[in-house]
């Protein structure tokens, strides 16, 4: 995971990591005299509002880093940042943070993709399935996404590029009955991994998330136990609005983990720790480019340690 902060690095913005050397957010005197310079933990805070972290996250760092200075722990630059870095990797293993996926053994196993239009669902998906065809697995990718024809045909270029098979239906077709078909499809073929794309118009109308409800329940019903995961694509560069979409789909479905997409560390890097806070939920993968291999398993610590170093 050692790309994930800086691929969309190539931009000219300042990592975290720099900003906060930049505005000098201690004074190594009083650090080492055990405590913090006037004025450094109202700087960090807004830094970490500013970098996405969301309030609740943010109040605890700052608490953290403020406790560890009080019993003498941070006395330098580098031992004020490893605090960050402590912080931020045990706010991201809080809770419910497995990443691994929770596959069953018996085929097919079964992935339901939401999220809003323009999240990078599609993409997401084609990544998923050029991973499990690396891994030997056959896929069959399924187009529920059906009020967007755009969308239909992407799938279906990432299908025939990663070597997955398809089923789609007409635009403006039934979602819940694709998803139908292609696990009639699975189990007739044998098939090992079923990732299954849905609509996402508009996190905030109800239409949308009782469509998906019943994508799920055709799912269960057609195969008892599926699907197995249910993952969530969310877009890094909206900020807090990605914590509110995370909120909604998870009042509305069971989530079993969350894919965070464009995701570099000089401006939004916190969303990805805002958002497991807020829904308590793993996050899985991070996308980071456009290319099949850019989507990542996510590591907790790498990604503390991408986010706060130069």
């Amino acid at each position: 995971m050692a790309r994930i902060l800086r691929k969309a690095g190539d931009l000219p913005r300042k990592s975290l990591w720099q900003r906060v050397k930049d505005i000098a957010l201690m004074d190594v005197g009083v650090l080492a005299r055990g405590g913090v310079a006037p004025g450094s933990l109202e700087r960090l805070e807004e830094l970490l509002l500013e970098a996405d972290f969301g309030v609740p996250v943010t109040l605890r760092l700052v608490e953290e880093v403020e406790g560890r200075a009080t019993r003498g722990e941070v006395r330098t630059q580098e031992e004020f940042l490893g605090a960050l870095r402590v912080g931020v990797e045990r706010a991201l293993r809080n809770g419910n943070s497995d990443p691994a996926l929770r596959l069953p053994d018996e085929r097919p196993a079964v992935i339901l993709i939401v999220g809003v239009n323009g999240a990078g669902k599609t993409t997401a998906i084609g990544k998923l399935a050029a991973r499990f065809r690396r891994e030997g697995r056959s896929v069959l990718l399924a187009a529920g996404d059906t009020f967007r024809a755009g969308a239909i045909d992407q799938l279906r270029i990432w299908a025939s590029r990663t070597g997955a098979e398809f089923i789609g239906g007409k635009p403006g077709s039934d979602p819940a009955s694709v998803a139908f078909d292609a696990l009639d499809a699975a189990v007739a073929r044998g098939t090992d991994v079923v990732i299954v794309d849905t609509a996402g118009r508009l996190h905030t109308q109800d239409n949308l998330m009782n469509e998906l409800q019943k994508v799920g329940r055709v799912i269960s019903k057609r195969l008892p136990g599926a699907p197995h995961e249910t993952l969530l694509v969310l877009d890094a560069t909206i900020g807090q609005n990605a914590v509110a979409q995370a909120r909604s789909f998870a009042q509305a479905m069971p989530l079993t983990g969350v894919i965070v997409t464009k995701v570099d560390g000089t401006a939004r890097g916190g969303i990805v720790i805002a958002v497991h806070e807020a829904i308590d939920v793993p996050i899985k993968f991070v996308g980071v480019g456009e290319a099949a291999e850019d989507l990542l398993e996510f590591d907790a610590e790498e990604y503390a340690q991408e986010l706060l170093e130069e």
